[in-house]
C-alpha cells in the first residue's frame, strides 16, 4: 500500500516506518523538523515537513502522497512526566488529537482514502468502577481528575471522529509505552527515587512495548476492521507489582511508598487516582481480529529485555558479581 505516517519520528513512528517499509509498504513520511526530514530519507521513506495543524499543508500534502491510507501517530509530548498538571503537558498533543485529526480526516476524504488508523490510549481513560480489566467496550471515566478533563475530551474527540468517519478507521488503544524513546525519562525518574508508590499502588496499569505497538498497528493497516482495539500486552499489574520490577530491571533501589494524601500535594490528584484506582485493558479482540503476537508478552519480559540500553537482569547480576 502507499501510506501516509503522520508522526514518524515519535516513540511508535521510528519503529512503524521500518516496520512498513520492511513489509513492502511505500511510506510518505511526517515530521515538524527539517533535520529530522533527512533521516526518514535515509530509511526509505519519502519525507514531507509537516504541521499537522495546518489545514491547508495537511491537505495538500495528502493529496500529493495519494496513499491508500493514513496513519495518525502525531503526538508532541516535551519534557519531563507532569501528572499534576496533566492538560498543560498534553496541550499540544490534545491539539494535534482534535485539530490534527479533522485536519488528517478531510485530506483523507478529499484524497479518497480507503483506511485512516489513528492512536488513542487505554489507562487513566478507564472507568475506574468495575473489574479491573476493560475490554473495548466499557466505558471512559465519567469523573476525570480535574487536571485530566481536556485531555480525555480530546480522546473521546478522537475516536468518535475517526470510527464515524465514511472509511475504515480504525482506533488503537494503546497500554502505556516504554521502550526506545518512550521510558528514558522514567528510568531517570525512578533511579533518582522520583517515581514513589502513592497510597496501596492498587491501581491496574496495562502497558504495550513500542515494537509491540508498531507490529499491531501494521496488522490493524493491513486487515483490522473499523472500529476499536485494545492494544496491551498480556498482564495487566498494579503498581505495587510492576513498578518494583521495574526499578529492578533499571538497577534502581525500591521506590519509595509515600500516603495517599501526600501524593495528591506532591503529584496530583490524577496520579493517585491512577496509582489506585487505574484499570487494565484486555488485548482478547486485538488477538482474535488482529493475530496480535507480542515480542514482549508481558512486561516482565519487556522491562527485562526491552528497555533503553537493557540487558537480561541475571545476565547484570553475573556482571556485578564478577
Amino acid at each position: 500500500m502507499r501510506v501516509f505516517l503522520a508522526g514518524a519520528t515519535g516513540a511508535i513512528g521510528r519503529p512503524l516506518l521500518r516496520q512498513l517499509i520492511d513489509r513492502g509498504h511505500q511510506v510518505t513520511a511526517t515530521t515538524r523538523s527539517a533535520e529530522k526530514a533527512e533521516q526518514l530519507g535515509s530509511v526509505g521513506a519519502i519525507p514531507v515537513v509537516l504541521d499537522g495543524l495546518d489545514g491547508a499543508a495537511v491537505a495538500k500534502a495528502v493529496a500529493q502522497a495519494r496513499p491508500d491510507a493514513v496513519v495518525h501517530q502525531m503526538t508532541a509530548l516535551a519534557g519531563r512526566p507532569d501528572l499534576k498538571h496533566f492538560d498543560r503537558w498534553f496541550a499540544a498533543t490534545n491539539a494535534l488529537r482534535t485539530m490534527g485529526t479533522d485536519n488528517l480526516l478531510a485530506a483523507a476524504g478529499a484524497a479518497g482514502v480507503e483506511c485512516l488508523v489513528a492512536q488513542s490510549f487505554t489507562g487513566w481513560n478507564n472507568i475506574r468502577e468495575g473489574e479491573p480489566v476493560k475490554t473495548e467496550d466499557d466505558p471512559s471515566d465519567p469523573r476525570p481528575a480535574k487536571a485530566q478533563v481536556e485531555s480525555l475530551a480530546a480522546l473521546r474527540h478522537l475516536e468518535h471522529a475517526v470510527t464515524e468517519a465514511p472509511l475504515r478507521g480504525i482506533v488503537l488503544r494503546f497500554g502505556a509505552f516504554y521502550g526506545s524513546g518512550a521510558s528514558e525519562d522514567m528510568i531517570e525518574l525512578v533511579r533518582k527515587r522520583m517515581f514513589p508508590i502513592l497510597g496501596s499502588g492498587a491501581g491496574v496499569w496495562s502497558w504495550i512495548h513500542v515494537d509491540d505497538a508498531a507490529a499491531a498497528t501494521v496488522a490493524a493497516l493491513e486487515h483490522g476492521r473499523r472500529g476499536i482495539y485494545n492494544i496491551a500486552d498480556d498482564e495487566p499489574a498494579k503498581v505495587s507489582d510492576w513498578l518494583p520490577y521495574f526499578a529492578d530491571a533499571v538497577g534502581a533501589p525500591r521506590p519509595l511508598r509515600l500516603p495517599a494524601w501526600l501524593g495528591r500535594i506532591l503529584a496530583g490528584q490524577a496520579a493517585v487516582q491512577w496509582m489506585n484506582e487505574g484499570r487494565g485493558a484486555s488485548n482478547a479482540k486485538a488477538r482474535r481480529e488482529l493475530g496480535l503476537q507480542l515480542k514482549f508478552p508481558t512486561w516482565r519480559e519487556g522491562f527485562r529485555c526491552g528497555l533503553p540500553g537493557s540487558a537480561p537482569m541475571a545476565e547484570k547480576r553475573l556482571n556485578a558479581a564478577a
